[in-house]
């Protein structure tokens, strides 16, 4: 498949950059559509009577109609805001109006915690319940059994990532889905480590709501939210008096951040021309040299599944008797970029009791099999 690096100008620095999962280096056609929007005169506001208001709001729609082409859902319940964080922390706190003592929220121990926090001080201010479900440690799998084992008449919502951020685990969110509706609950999907390695059709999972961030697949720092048009018409936000009564614009807080939004638009569209079986084919392949590549080492311990099936090309490992910050910094002195820590899978890293985590890299487009080459060679030097 074609060697994409030249897209990516923040490539020219030497290093190997396996930090993806943090935050990608962005697409040219993004960086462009940022920059041309900053220059052309239209930064201004929505629903002016002048050409550059009229921009914004034609810039708005066209970007929301490239996410539902993206996400395989209807563009017109789509909210930007600066993070998934964010996005999630404002739906939430408009789904807690209607939450009280006897109602349960159902989480997951694989997920990041911006899906599990907001819901856990939902439930603080409400009387709400929250239910943390466990996964399988030794596979590094959820069940979807185990979800289904949690649910009663008095879930409300259950709240389920797409991808483990941390070890890559993909659960069966459609099944989990069903199993919620067939409940009588609603479900939100942590689709931000899902979406640049898969396809993904809203419509099949079934899910109520699903996030995303762009600067995790080649744009900028924006997070981008569908949420069903049933659940958008009966929700009352938290908002400013002047702001719309209806559609997603009265949960974004204020106004976007247009340039953000024409360049997530551009990367958007990259993803789109790529295709996304290409690009899921292509990092399966340069996955599975890592993968296999670290699993064969006695001196280190991959987290997770040590396959390549129902799973995003991101792994945490550790090297015996070194501290992971140690491994990332002798792998930064060798040109590496790797995270240690948790990244925000607090859960997840305490159910495999590892209060300084792992050290985890994972796998984008421009990663070449040379950058799998140096990792592996730099870890077996430790």
């Amino acid at each position: 498949m074609t060697d994409l690096r030249h897209r990516f100008p923040g490539l020219g620095d030497g290093w190997a950059r396996f930090d993806g999962p943090a935050g990608t280096q962005v697409v040219d056609t993004a960086i462009e559509a940022t920059s041309s929007w900053q220059r052309s005169g239209n930064n201004a506001n929505s629903h002016g009577p002048f050409a550059a208001a009229e921009a914004c709001d034609e810039l708005v729609s066209r970007a929301r109609s490239t996410m539902g082409e993206l996400l395989g859902a209807d563009g017109d319940g789509i909210m930007f805001g600066p993070s998934t964080t964010a996005n999630v922390f404002s739906i939430t706190r408009a789904i807690a109006r209607d939450l009280g003592p006897g109602d349960e929220i159902v989480c997951t121990r694989i997920d990041h915690d911006s899906n599990i926090s907001p819901w856990l001080l939902a439930a603080a201010d409400t009387g709400a319940t929250v239910r943390l479900v466990d996964f399988d440690v030794e596979t590094g799998r959820l069940p979807t059994e185990s979800v289904a084992a949690a649910l009663t008449e008095n879930t409300r919502w259950v709240a389920v990532t797409g991808a483990s951020n941390a070890i890559g685990t993909m659960p069966d969110v459609a099944a989990i889905t069903a199993a919620a509706k067939a409940a009588g609950a609603m479900v939100m999907v942590d689709g931000v480590h899902l979406t640049p390695h898969a396809r993904v059709d809203v419509g099949a999972i079934g899910c109520d709501v699903y996030s995303t961030s762009s600067y995790k697949w080649y744009g900028p720092h924006a997070g981008i939210t569908w949420l069903d048009p049933g659940l958008l018409a009966d929700l009352v936000p938290y908002k400013v008096r002047p702001a719309d009564d209806d559609g997603p614009d009265r949960l974004q807080l204020g106004t976007p951040s247009f340039e953000s939004i024409a360049g997530l638009d551009a990367a958007a569209r990259f993803l789109l021309d790529e295709g996304m079986e290409a690009i899921a084919s292509y990092e399966r392949r340069v996955f599975e040299r890592l993968l296999a590549g670290l699993v064969e080492m006695p001196n280190v311990r991959v987290l997770g599944p040590h396959d390549c099936i129902d799973r995003a090309p991101t792994l945490a490992f550790r090297v015996d008797g070194m501290a992971p910050s140690a491994t990332a910094r002798a792998l930064a002195a060798a040109e590496i970029a790797v995270w240690d820590g948790d990244y925000y899978a607090m859960e997840l890293m305490a159910s495999y009791g590892l209060a300084d985590g792992a050290v985890r890299a994972g796998i984008t487009r421009y990663i070449v099999d040379e950058d799998i080459d140096r990792l592996l060679t730099a870890v077996a030097a430790l």
